[in-house]
């Protein structure tokens, strides 16, 4: 399913100053079927009382849906991957360290695609499990 050497370097070749940027979204691994990013448990990522705040949990599982949509384009200036539902369920607090989410298919159609990641602590104890789906949208040349 995805191109592991030219897939990787559209990762690394992926526009900067955005969200994941900010909250320190790190790409850590790329295989045949699946995503790996990590992100920080810090002031960046935590809610007020200290644990990990679920909305960064949602924006890492988003992000990884999100960029797996956007690998499997054949031509960007044709079509574009756009987020249209997202759930998550928020099942273990983090305090600290970094959470590592994999994101893998579960329907690659021509028009939606389906993904569930799984975020997890450093202990590889299951933190969040989240589905997003993402519509496939043909961009109008003017």
């Amino acid at each position: 399913m995805f191109n592991i050497e030219n897939d990787l370097q559209k990762i690394k070749n992926l526009p900067s100053d955005n969200i994941g940027d900010w909250i320190g979204i790190e790409w850590i691994e790329l295989g045949e079927d699946y995503i790996i990013a990590k992100m920080p448990v810090d002031h960046r990522t935590k809610q007020p009382f200290g644990l990990l705040h679920g909305g960064a949990s949602v924006v890492l599982a988003e992000t990884l849906g999100s960029v797996a949509s956007v690998l499997l384009l054949k031509d960007l200036s044709k079509q574009a991957a756009v987020g249209v539902e997202i759930n998550a369920n928020h099942l273990r607090g983090v305090k600290s360290g970094w959470v590592y989410g994999k994101v893998k298919p579960v329907h690659i159609g021509r028009k939606s695609h389906v993904w569930e990641i799984k975020i997890s602590d450093e202990n590889e104890k299951l933190v969040c499990i989240s589905r997003l789906t993402v519509m496939i949208v043909d961009l109008k040349n003017d």
